[in-house]
């Protein structure tokens, strides 16, 4: 596993977004999987000591994935992704928000963008995140930087363990 890969978080407050460009020192094939797999995101997407539990995911144009952040205590944090569009291990998009437990949505969430390439045996997974509203990504923004890269730290060790390095 390489010390080394690429990481940049970056926030553009003017124009509400995120970007996220993150390595990993795996096959494209095994990074998309992690990205749209319940059973691989359920290992990786949650920053210990919390784990996530997905409820039901369809990785479709128009499918959902409902999941939730789990605390040790058992609180349950749920959030639903609808995906808006999916090029095989190119790119998808989806419109994430934060929900109840019988899926009501907050009133605001964010647009994802991710795309996934690959160059000598490093894939390169850039993240857009558009949030409908300044207020809401100014709320979140220090807590979601620590906690999502910790996710991408965990995703970097289960890559390393499933493909043997």
């Amino acid at each position: 596993m390489e010390n080394n890969l690429l990481f940049d978080f970056t926030v553009d407050k003017t124009a509400k977004t995120v970007y996220i460009t993150r390595e990993f020192d795996a096959e494209l094939s095994m990074v998309w999987d992690a990205f749209t797999k319940a059973e691989l995101l359920d290992q990786w997407v949650a920053p210990k000591p919390f784990i996530s539990k997905t409820k039901y995911m369809n990785f479709e144009v128009g499918g959902k994935r409902f999941y939730a952040m789990v605390s040790p205590d058992g609180t349950e944090r749920w959030a639903l992704q609808e995906y808006t569009s999916i090029s095989p291990k190119t790119n998808f998009k989806m419109f994430n928000v934060f929900t109840d437990k019988d899926e009501n949505p907050d009133p605001h969430g964010s647009d994802w963008d991710y795309t996934f390439s690959e160059q000598n045996g490093l894939t390169k997974v850039q993240i857009t995140i558009f949030n409908e509203s300044f207020e809401r990504m100014e709320a979140i923004l220090e807590g979601f930087k620590l906690g999502f890269t910790a996710s991408l730290e965990n995703l970097e060790s289960l890559l390393a363990n499933l493909s043997g390095k």
